[in-house]
């Protein structure tokens, strides 16, 4: 199968559920109203309360959405096959994903910028309001563990990729300064700068990796987690102007930019997707996903199609920039939809990949020799890692696997040839800022969340300008999710991240339908009801057969950290989804209840 006439395809469908259906969204469901004054102006403090220029925005919240989730599900879910994923993809984020985040952001603009919890508790009632707080907390942390446990695996030992991505920090505060103190409002001169340090870094990252002092940046992986979590920290607490703004938004032209050309690589090389379109793993004991296609494809694939994480971001630091209404159609629709497309992309650029090369990276050393009896045997992979002077078989997680495809996609095109290994550590690079974006955002957003809840019982926490708090609740953040990275792997987390991260879409989905029932009546439930009883099917039954089978079986283990880990998994799962039904038995009642008075507010 060629690629071209999926890729055509796609950019059509996006294209007109922007023009139309998002319009329709803007226009007869929020009604939006630039006379609106937003919290940005009204709460203005300079720290986290800040008007933003609208495409300024759109890069961070793009940023902060877009990590690991439509680059890695994709990636991992190929094993069903492409067309799954592809259908779930397209799909997903024209009917579910870019209507949840639009809905969510207008809603907490019109909120005072808060959380997806205070909206909760306003919205459907107190009860559920702390069952969701108390839900969000616990997915943050595993969100976070599962987006950083990929960049993980994908910079250690890696000098060339860990050096181009520490230098991103420095570049992000000259950034930060120059635009916001030096030349305030001059961003494109600092974007000029920012792109041009960037893509200097890559280039410099093979003469620093053969250096002599190159090993300073040559870290294992509980070093680079480690790192992970002095940079989340630092980031939870610096004013957004700092830091997390200009990177994010740096990370989005690059981002954006990758794309664009790896879209406009599939159009010139139309390559051939390798990987078929089903295999026979959709009926279950897949190397890297166990599960059948249904219900597994649904919690692999997140972020690109549907994701709860990213009503968390739409509640959390965007809303607090947000500078008029109108901008939320392009930020909250707009940029999920750019998101699907780079999960459909990553698709593609890792089905053009031989099979048997694509297992042999993302599985075990030890699991090869029964696929080989299968039919899948490494047919280019010694060729392709003396191209990018890295050992890339057993390398698992999908992130390398994914490097090599848009590396030979890349160096395909013309002028190109001969540069596949500065393509695979730029794309190395490209994949460790979608993620470490979302690290910063996400971090941030949890301490927002446990201020919130800290402050009911202490005033002060409360407050996200009280030092204290603020450090103590971002300590507290990424002690927890580094624990899960230290003592995870792709395989134990990336499943839990799924259903921990779709059940928070639900919970989010169900305070969408809510507040169209009071605005705007049943007329348009719909556009949030049928997406979130899609939503809990399919992750509902994912939760049972992953407690029922892969979670149990780690408790009967004679290895205490495994048995540790089963049950703390289980524990977990149980937890959010005890959460998640609470939320929808008083979210049911509420509808009951706006039905018999028709109320109106929003």
């Amino acid at each position: 199968m060629s690629a071209l006439p999926i890729m055509i395809g796609v950019l059509c469908v996006l294209a007109i559920a922007y023009r139309y259906y998002s319009a329709f969204l803007a226009a007869k469901v929020c009604v939006l109203d630039d006379k609106r004054v937003t919290p940005a102006h009204t709460h203005n403090d300079g720290q986290n309360y800040h008007p933003t220029h609208k495409w300024v925005l759109f890069g961070h919240h793009f940023a902060a959405i877009s990590g690991a989730g439509p680059l890695i599900g994709p990636v991992l879910a190929a094993q069903f096959g492409y067309l799954p994923g592809l259908l779930w993809l397209l799909i997903g984020v024209v009917l579910a994903g870019a209507v949840q985040d639009f809905i969510v952001l207008v809603a907490s603009v019109r909120n005072d910028g808060k959380s997806l919890a205070e909206i909760v508790k306003r919205e459907i009632g107190p009860v559920a309001g702390i069952a969701a707080g108390m839900a969000i907390i616990f997915i943050l942390v595993i969100a976070l563990a599962g987006l950083g446990i990929v960049v993980v695996n994908a910079l250690a030992e890696s000098v060339w990729g860990t050096f181009t991505i520490a230098m991103t920090i420095p570049i992000a505060f000259m950034m930060g300064i120059y635009s916001y103190r030096l030349r305030v409002g001059k961003i494109g001169e600092a974007t000029i700068f920012g792109v041009a340090a960037l893509l200097l870094s890559v280039a410099a990252g093979r003469a620093v990796a053969e250096s002599g002092w190159g090993h300073i940046f040559l870290l294992s992986k509980n070093q680079i987690t480690l790192s992970l979590m002095i940079y989340g920290f630092f980031a939870s607490v610096l004013p957004v102007w700092l830091l997390l703004c200009p990177r994010d938004y740096l990370s989005s032209f690059l981002k954006i930019g990758t794309i664009l050309l790896l879209v406009v690589g599939v159009i010139i090389i139309n390559p051939t997707l390798r990987l078929p379109a089903i295999t026979e793993f959709v009926h279950g004991g897949g190397p890297i996903i166990p599960g059948k296609v249904f219900p597994f494809v649904f919690i692999t694939i997140m972020c690109g199609a549907v994701s709860g994480f990213h009503s968390l971001v739409a509640s959390g630091t965007t809303p607090k920039m947000v500078s008029k209404e109108s901008h939320c159609r392009t930020i909250g629709y707009g940029a999920m939809l750019i998101e699907g497309l780079v999960g459909i992309v990553a698709l593609i650029a890792v089905s053009h990949l031989a099979p048997g090369d694509y297992f042999a990276i993302n599985v075990p050393k030890d699991k090869m020799p029964s696929l080989n009896l299968m039919g899948y045997h490494i047919e280019e992979l010694p060729v392709l890692e003396v191209q990018v002077e890295e050992k890339v078989e057993g390398r698992t997680g999908g992130a390398v696997s994914l490097a090599i495809g848009m590396a030979k996609i890349f160096s395909a095109l013309p002028g190109f040839k001969g540069l596949m290994a500065y393509w695979y550590h730029f794309a190395i690079m490209f994949e460790a800022l979608f993620i470490l974006t979302t690290i910063d955002t996400g971090t941030r957003i949890a301490r927002f969340v446990l201020q919130e809840m800290l402050g009911k019982v202490l005033p002060r926490f409360g407050k996200n300008d009280w030092l204290p708090g603020t450090l103590l609740t971002s300590l507290l953040t990424v002690s927890a999710w580094g624990y899960f990275i230290f003592t995870g792997n792709i395989a134990t987390i990336w499943p839990m991240f799924g259903i921990a991260n779709q059940l928070l879409a639900a919970i989010a989905l169900c305070v969408g339908t809510t507040i169209i029932l009071k605005t705007r009546g049943l007329k348009y439930a719909w556009i949030t009801l049928v997406p979130m009883l899609f939503v809990l099917v399919t992750t509902g039954t994912a939760a049972w057969e992953m407690v029922t089978t892969t979670f149990l079986n780690w408790t009967r283990s004679e290895v205490v950290s495994e048995k540790i880990r089963g049950y703390v998994d289980i524990s977990l799962t149980l937890f959010i989804v005890m959460c998640v039904v609470i939320v929808m038995i008083a979210a049911a009642g509420k509808w009951r209840l706006i039905q018999s008075k028709t109320e109106r507010s929003f």
